[in-house]
């Protein structure tokens, strides 16, 4: 056995259509194309969401809302949670990184301190933002607020 013996395995390979050769071939005149239209032409390519001349889905439908571009997302953290956190770890300081390793809040996110529960021991919060009453509740117990 040698080079010269070597086939691809039977109809694995198949011989292409031969479009627009001749009227003979039984591909001639229109290739498989039909007649006229743009789809017919060469260079054809349909729209996104073309609906055949009919008014597209997209244009049907009315615009609506408001997307503000100025808007700053933040994870909302709740006195409670800073609570329990506290509790559970002994802590007297809480920033980004321990609410990250605590799996609280993820990579590259901004962290608001929101005033929903009770505090009960002296702590210094690290955080983005804070509300006000969270910022209240914080410094009633002789804890800093410290915005990053």
């Amino acid at each position: 056995m040698d080079l010269t013996n070597l086939k691809p395995a039977k109809g694995s390979v198949k011989k292409s259509k031969r479009l627009g050769r001749g009227q003979g071939s039984g591909k001639g005149g229109t290739s498989t194309r039909g007649h006229k239209g743009a789809k017919q032409r060469s260079g054809y390519k349909k729209k996104l969401g073309f609906e055949g001349g009919q008014m597209p889905l997209q244009r049907r439908l009315p615009k609506s809302g408001f997307k503000n571009i100025s808007r700053v997302e933040y994870k909302a953290i709740n006195l409670s949670t800073l609570q329990t956190l506290a509790e559970k770890n002994q802590l007297e300081k809480i920033d980004v990184e321990i609410l990250r390793s605590a799996g609280l809040v993820s990579k590259n996110v901004l962290v608001k301190i929101l005033g929903r529960g009770k505090l009960e021991r002296k702590l210094e919060v690290h955080a983005h933002s804070f509300s006000k009453s969270a910022a209240e509740a914080i410094e009633a117990q002789n804890g800093t607020v410290v915005k990053i």
